[in-house]
């Protein structure tokens, strides 16, 4: 029995992190959310969710990987070989990585069972899961360095590679990594955050309202889910639907050379380095506006993803001790005005 999910929804607060969420479930060409933070504070709960929230695909059926019967060029081997047959609908995969899974476990190996009469099967992996879908790793600072290195290779190629025990296997593996801690128990490395293309501070609320509807929330799902789920069932549908109209709208939002410029200079004013600020900050804009129902990016757009998309590509500064969220916030108000 599948055991019950808290909608979406209905989680308080927190609106940095669900808004991450949503932008990356309307374009997930950005590049994935990291949510930091302090413990309890719903960071799990929130990336759980959602599963039950994402409007279905549709894949080749029979395939291992999910493969878009809309995207040939991306198939793996064997829908290349079988060609366009029956497609099905099925949810989006959300799939955990956990901090002690192996790495034959995360990439796939020799399905062993088939190997005692002789026959070398491939075994897919969670990353063959996770294709077309989010790979969510809790505690990720905690990740171990070579599962790390892997997870960078994969994230910038869309294909896992599989060379050993006599196979070689290749299949797409294109996901948005979402990952979730606490910076008190350890630092993320600079590689594994460049990757990801927003991220968010949790905090604890702090006003008393808010905390006590957490736990109203909390308590009412915990003693009666089902009837929980149906009071929240058509937010959820609301949810649901805005996140299907702003991929809709995503191709035919514009970004004005007055857009481009503003990025560029915020970018130029905060030292970051590469332009991948520049082109996530851009994008991220686009969603938005896209999830806004908005026709074009503007100065609005670009204010509010700033802090999502540059807090995390700030190079420290020793003659500044303001955190990176406190600095784009100063270079956002310079530049925008308050």
């Amino acid at each position: 029995m599948t055991r019950p999910v808290f909608p979406f929804a209905a989680i308080v607060g927190q609106d940095d992190m669900k808004l991450a969420i949503l932008m990356a479930a309307v374009d997930q060409g950005i590049g994935g959310v990291l949510a930091f933070g302090d413990r309890g504070t719903g960071k799990s709960t929130t990336i759980r969710a959602l599963a039950a929230l994402l409007p279905p695909m549709k894949v080749m059926q029979g395939c291992r990987y999910h493969c878009d019967p809309a995207s040939p060029d991306t198939w793996c081997a064997d829908c290349r070989a079988l060609g366009k047959g029956k497609t099905v609908t099925v949810p989006v995969p959300v799939v955990d990585l956990p901090l002690g899974a192996t790495e034959d476990r995360v990439v796939g190996a020799l399905d062993l069972e088939r190997a005692l009469t002789g026959a070398k099967v491939f075994e897919p992996g969670l990353l063959a899961r996770a294709n077309r879908g989010f790979l969510y790793i809790d505690e990720c600072n905690l990740l171990e360095d070579h599962l790390v290195d892997l997870l960078l290779d994969v994230a910038a190629s869309g294909e896992n590679v599989v060379e050993r025990e006599g196979l070689s296997i290749r299949h797409p593996a294109r996901f948005v990594l979402i990952g979730s801690g606490n910076p008190e128990e350890g630092e993320l490395r600079p590689q594994l955050i460049d990757r990801f293309g927003l991220s968010v501070e949790v905090r604890t609320p702090q006003d008393l309202p808010t905390r006590m509807e957490v736990i109203r929330r909390r308590d009412a799902f915990e003693r009666d889910p089902a009837g929980f789920l149906e009071t929240w069932k058509k937010a959820q549908d609301k949810t649901r639907k805005r996140i299907v109209e702003g991929r809709n709208r995503l191709a035919g939002v514009t970004v004005p050379d007055a857009s481009l410029e503003q990025a560029a200079k915020l970018c130029m004013a905060l030292g970051t380095d590469g332009l991948r600020g520049e082109l996530v900050l851009i994008r991220a804009a686009r969603a938005f506006a896209a999830l806004e129902g908005d026709k074009g990016v503007l100065d609005r757009h670009l204010r509010r993803m700033a802090p999502m998309v540059l807090s995390h590509r700030l190079r420290r500064n020793p003659l500044d001790e303001a955190v990176a969220s406190v600095r784009v916030a100063r270079a956002v108000e310079e530049q925008f005005g308050a």
